[in-house]
């Protein structure tokens, strides 16, 4: 086993491609998205190429860039507003629909003594409303958290309320994943199976990072 689960306190999950198999899901979207708006092909698939390299960042940042580095346009409120709301339409069947990890449940049993917290890019309320319709919410008694707040944010704020407590482990499945949970002192594990990090296996072996399959690999 490469990590002893027993000793952590707490455990934070990233969502997409970690709890979900949601990462296709999400990034078919963002071109869906941009193109019902008016995009190019082009243009969508520039939104697409960016949320993929920010694996992790919210999408509040990602429709900010979009409009102004992508489209030329002002990010006014109300011009963001527009695409999340389409982005959610788009969304909501997919993430109804999309694959649980598989032993997600025997990982719960295995540590009594962790509490869980999801840490996600994803909007906050559509993830706790997900959640609960997905009957997932209970297993994660520390509290579902995501955007418009960044991960650095949460972080910060859990651990200094006492929600986190180290040791702590983070399991993720992006660049900015592995370094929210360095900068706020929390052990790392990327998983591979999921992730759409081009680069995963150099960036991984560069940072010593422990990389496993997915969540069922952390029981053998």
């Amino acid at each position: 086993m490469p990590f002893d689960l027993k000793k952590y306190k707490s455990i934070v999950f990233d969502c997409d491609g970690v709890v979900l198999d949601s990462n296709a899901v999400k990034t078919h979207a963002y071109f869906r998205t941009a193109k019902n708006l008016g995009a190019t092909d082009s243009q969508a698939q520039a939104l697409v190429d960016y949320h993929v390299r920010l694996g992790g960042i919210s999408r509040y940042h990602k429709f900010d860039y979009y409009l102004r580095e992508i489209l030329s346009h002002e990010a006014t409120p109300a011009a963001v507003q527009i695409l999340l709301d389409a982005f959610s339409r788009e969304l909501e069947d997919g993430l109804l629909h999309c694959a649980i990890a598989p032993g997600l449940a025997a990982l719960r049993a295995a540590t009594p003594q962790a509490n869980w917290m999801i840490l996600s890019g994803g909007d906050q309320e559509e993830i706790r409303q997900l959640f609960a319709r997905r009957d997932l919410a209970s297993l994660f008694d520390g509290g579902l958290f995501g955007s418009p707040d960044n991960k650095d944010t949460v972080l910060a704020r859990e651990k200094a309320g006492g929600n986190v407590t180290m040791p702590a482990l983070f399991i993720g499945d992006s660049q900015y994943d592995y370094q929210a949970a360095s900068r706020a002192g929390l052990d790392f594990v990327f998983l591979s199976d999921w992730t759409e990090v081009a680069d995963w296996q150099a960036y991984c072996q560069s940072q010593q990072i422990e990389v496993l399959p997915n969540l069922a690999a952390l029981l053998n």
